[in-house]
């Protein structure tokens, strides 16, 4: 539960009133300090501070100046002792609280299910709106653990609520394929295939990604009740799952047991679709750079054939004068030999048409192997676009879809779309010289141009999320209120304008480009390759003087300590841990235990060493322990709300005549941790997706 301050609240929860300051001033002097602490963050927060490091230093030294004391005597109060307790009764009594009474008791129960159930809040988010709320009724409620279990109870009752009504809501036919992909879990649609990857790009990938995407299509799945409650919600089921083995989610009851799969599955059939749509895009990306690297390739195997062309250019030239009635096999050849001949012309047809061979070995690639996966990609994708410019190829992907059982290779022009479908530079290759469409030539031309609209978010995907439609990211007035959203983002509505305006800027830079160049060490134009403009990087700039005596001075008061005694300091100093919440329905673990074990596994992940190697190097928790904690409290949202709040304290104990105003720099810095959570490209020892830390 988050209990940090911000230092911008302080006159507004920290000032005392008159009638405050007689109620303090009638306790001894060296006490005052401690319960005007104790009698102002509860009138914020709604329970007491049962430590002095909750109580911001600006907020001690405000207080401390308005009743007269020194601000150092909050270090002597003890806020677990008996004078905190009889101060604590005495402040309840001040403001007018009351004990928690049974009927309280059940307004809050009915109140939390009602209005903080459905907004899909953590349990320390909805915590504090529970204190708060019994604050506000001068309500003193029991201890914050028991508050906890209560605010528990009600989400699981709450949880419990809408996944009876998922289970009613599947067919029969639905639960008996859901049943059988639990009871046979390595099955081709099986729970572990469900929950699978989708792996690179490659035809057998993309075939059991269909199959997968197919099946959940085919369960019937009542989409419906996803848009009923708060997607967070729906990410907790999700995460439940995703931690769970077969035989776990065959322990529960049936009921949750199809709930909780079939929304699983309804949120992963979205996870599929952006998959299958990414598979796609990098399969086509993947046909032309290989055809274009194999193209060139053969090009320069050929160039590399003929030497000194020039040279013998001119000794055809000198012998063809000497004697220019011989016989070319007597006057040519001896100096050129056929084979030579043969090859200077091979090496010129090599340079031409590259674009019609590149596209030929496209074609071949596409044709003898990749051409498996059309027929159950468009069966389980559906494209649309909201420009009417790119119509024409869904027109042409619709073409393609009625005709995957028709065997005919050519087609009359007249019959397939081929304006803004087939470029100028392939036509040749499509169009045959009787003027009819080769099938397999335009299947390929009509995938490449769908990459490029899909990258472009031209054309969207139905059923994505990654891929969905771009109005959808709009704000629900948009079309009400246009003109407002484009004033403050400071934009022209009329996209010649804006064009113009990038065009203008472009321009612009360009010409200051060109105009520096000549007196710019640092920056040169290259006649090769597909990068033409080479920076050389800057030199790193020198080290402050006042650095090295700092880490000279760290390095003495903390010699060789390890990184993991750095990561459990900082989960004491700024207690991020507690931003881990079980996507269970309750704990087991003690908090030592749990802190422990989720320390040692944002060690091992974060570092890249694995949880096996870990668990190997420790006897406090086993590969299975630490397994489970990873499976249950790590996600992406528990990550990037524990960097903010080491962001946050970091920002706030910086001294400002050293290091100036806070900025966004070293949260920045902080927050690359969630990003290299995020982005998942690699895999350790233990199959978990991981990434090395960026920068």
């Amino acid at each position: 539960m988050s209990t940090g301050i911000s230092s911008s609240d302080i006159v507004a929860q920290w000032s005392l009133s008159f009638a405050d300051i007689d109620f303090i001033n009638s306790k001894p002097a060296a006490t005052r300090l401690g319960l005007a602490s104790q009698l102002k963050f509860f009138s914020a927060r709604g329970f007491f501070a049962d430590d002095g490091t909750l109580i911001p230093n600006e907020a001690a030294e405000y207080l401390a100046e308005q009743i007269g004391v020194p601000a150092d005597e909050l270090s002597s109060y003890d806020f677990g002792g008996r004078t905190a307790r009889r101060h604590c009764a005495e402040i309840l009594q001040y403001l007018g609280f009351g004990r928690m009474t049974r009927q309280d008791r059940e307004a809050l129960s009915y109140w939390i299910i009602g209005e903080l159930c459905p907004s899909g809040q953590s349990v320390s988010a909805m915590l504090e709106a529970v204190f708060l709320w019994c604050r506000d009724r001068k309500i003193y409620g029991p201890s914050a653990k028991e508050l906890e279990r209560l605010v528990r109870s009600q989400r699981q009752q709450y949880l419990d609520g809408w996944l009876h009504e998922v289970s009613a809501a599947l067919p029969p036919g639905t639960v008996a394929a859901m049943e059988s992909s639990l009871a046979d879990a390595e099955g081709p649609t099986g729970f572990n295939a469900m929950k699978a990857d989708a792996g690179r790009a490659t035809l057998d990938n993309i075939l059991e990604v269909t199959a997968r995407l197919a099946f959940i299509r085919s369960l019937k799945l009542p989409r419906n009740m996803l848009s009923a409650i708060n997607p967070a919600w729906i990410e907790h089921v999700v995460r439940r799952v995703s931690g769970e083995k077969a035989s776990e989610m065959r322990r529960h009851t049936q009921t949750r047991q199809l709930a909780l799969y079939a929304v699983y599955l309804m949120a992963r059939e979205t996870a599929m679709t952006d998959a299958m749509v990414e598979l796609l895009v990098e399969t086509v990306h993947k046909i032309a750079t290989r055809s274009k690297r194999k193209v060139v390739g053969d090009i320069a195997k050929d160039v590399e054939r003929v030497y000194g062309k020039e040279r013998l250019l001119v000794d055809i030239a000198t012998a063809s004068i000497d004697d220019p009635d011989g016989r070319i096999c007597d006057v040519i050849f001896p100096v050129v030999g056929k084979e030579k001949l043969a090859a200077i012309i091979k090496e010129s047809s090599a340079k031409g048409a590259l674009d019609r061979r590149i596209y030929a070995v496209m074609r071949n690639s596409w044709a003898n192997h990749y051409r498996r996966m059309l027929p159950s990609l468009l069966s389980v994708l559906e494209f649309r676009s909201n420009n009417a410019v790119w119509r024409p190829v869904l027109s042409a992907l619709d073409w393609i879809r009625a005709k995957l059982d028709d065997g005919c290779r050519f087609v009359p022009q007249k019959d397939v779309p081929i304006d803004g479908v087939i470029p100028e530079k392939w036509r040749s290759s499509v169009i045959d010289g009787n003027g009819r469409i080769n099938r397999i030539s335009y299947e390929l031309c009509v995938l490449t141009q769908l990459r490029e609209c899909i990258r472009s978010k031209e054309i969207w995907v139905v059923g994505a999320d990654r891929y969905r439609n771009p109005d959808d990211d709009l704000p629900k007035d948009f079309a009400v209120r246009r003109s407002s959203y484009y004033s403050r983002l400071n934009l022209t509505q009329n996209a010649r304008e804006f064009v113009g305006s990038i065009c203008k800027e472009l321009e612009s830079e360009l010409l200051l480009l060109n105009e520096t160049i000549p007196r710019n060490e640092k920056v040169r134009i290259l006649w090769r390759g597909e990068n033409r403009i080479s920076i050389t990087p800057s030199k790193p700039a020198p080290e402050p003087k006042g650095l090295s005596a700092i880490k000279s001075e760290i390095g003495q008061r903390w010699p060789m300590t390890g990184l993991l005694d750095v990561l459990k300091e900082a989960a004491l100093d700024t207690g991020f841990l507690d931003a881990f919440e079980t996507s269970a329905s309750r704990v087991a673990l003690s908090k030592p235990v749990l802190d422990q074990r989720l320390l040692l596994c944002l060690y091992g992940l974060g570092t890249n060493a694995g949880l096996k190697r870990v668990a190997g190097a420790t006897t406090d928790a086993s590969y299975e322990e630490l397994l489970h904690v990873h499976r249950r409290f790590i996600h992406a949202g528990a990550l990037r709300e524990a960097c903010a709040r080491v962001a946050n304290a970091t920002l706030a104990i910086r001294n400002a005549a050293v290091w100036g105003d806070a900025g966004t720099g070293s949260v920045a810095k902080i927050v690359k941790l969630e990003h290299a959570w995020r982005r998942l490209d690699g895999r350790n020892d233990d199959g978990f997706q991981v990434a090395p830390f960026p920068g």
